[in-house]
């Protein structure tokens, strides 16, 4: 029963602010999700509103073959323009804790994700790992590169 990590770095040419507020935003989270995944959030917070400590997410989807499940996601740490943390509260993974970073370069921000999971299931989650969820999470994180690119450009 192993905990896996998922990193990813981009580097995005936009300034600090336009970046945080837009991945503070639970609403452009949508977009940035491959459509496969048939995601949707079903939490009524207003429009624009940005996340907060305490913040409870509840999205739909269907990550695999189709089945419809419901994932609720807890904003736990927020520093103002430089991380925030979401953690699933009830869904698919036993352990779910997805690091935001956002630093400041030279011609934009670096953002940088680092997610800590645990699959359920004990050894049957570990095969499922290897032989599917490793690789679904590198494509979503993949899909989401393009799309932060046809957003803000591409950083050169």
């Amino acid at each position: 029963m192993a905990i896996y990590r998922y990193s990813a770095v981009q580097r995005i040419p936009a300034d600090i602010e336009t970046v945080w507020d837009f991945f503070t935003s639970h609403a452009n989270l949508k977009q940035i999700t491959p459509p496969y995944m048939g995601f949707d959030i079903v939490s009524e917070h207003g429009e624009g509103e940005k996340v907060y400590p305490g913040m409870i997410i509840q999205y739909r989807l269907t990550p695999l073959f189709g089945i419809p499940m419901r994932w609720v996601t807890e904003i736990t740490h927020i520093r103002d323009r430089e991380y925030f943390i979401d953690e699933q509260r009830f869904g698919p993974y036993a352990l779910w804790h997805h690091q935001h970073w956002f630093t400041p370069i030279d011609g934009g921000v670096e953002m940088k994700d680092i997610v800590n999971y645990k699959l359920p299931l004990g050894f049957i989650g570990d095969i499922a790992h290897s032989l599917m969820i490793k690789q679904q999470i590198r494509s979503i994180f993949k899909f989401r590169v393009k799309k932060v690119e046809e957003i803000f450009g591409r950083f050169e």
